[in-house]
């Protein structure tokens, strides 16, 4: 069974939203051949990270940048998962009040070292998510489990 692994910074309740809004997209009963595992990116670990065969990453744009917990993520997966996880799936998604370029250029830039593809275009969302925000995280979620099937 393939797995999808999210792995999300939600310290507000918006990107909470927002990561409710992903996990039911990947959790479609359309999808239901996929296995959706999601870790904390905090407690998310190479293990986890070799275990899947694609990912969803969802973070918070802070002073445009992504949150230091998906920063210690990558940081701790990069070198170990470098060569195992090359060509595999992702989507990402982007929630800031202001300013998340920096964000989306850093994901951008360490999947591209991580040789992942991009499944979809990175969502950038502001403010208090409605329900068009709603929707674009639960397709996003359909869309890189799809990417499974």
């Amino acid at each position: 069974m393939p797995r999808l692994l999210i792995v999300h910074h939600t310290p507000s309740p918006a990107t909470h939203e927002l990561f409710e809004a992903v996990l039911e997209g990947a959790s479609d009963p359309d999808l239901a051949e996929v296995e959706v595992v999601r870790r904390p990116a905090l407690g998310a670990t190479a293990s986890d990270v070799l275990e899947a065969d694609g990912y969803l990453l969802g973070t918070p744009a802070n002073i445009g940048y992504i949150s230091g917990a998906l920063k210690h993520f990558f940081d701790t997966v990069y070198y170990p998962c470098l060569d195992a996880t090359r060509g595999r799936p992702f989507g990402a998604y982007v929630h800031g009040n202001q300013g998340a370029e920096g964000a989306v250029k850093a994901i951008r830039d360490i999947t591209a070292g991580l040789r992942w593809r991009p499944v979809a275009d990175t969502l950038v969302l502001t403010g208090a998510p409605d329900a068009a925000a709603v929707l674009r995280c639960r397709e996003l979620g359909a869309t890189v489990a799809a990417t499974l099937l």
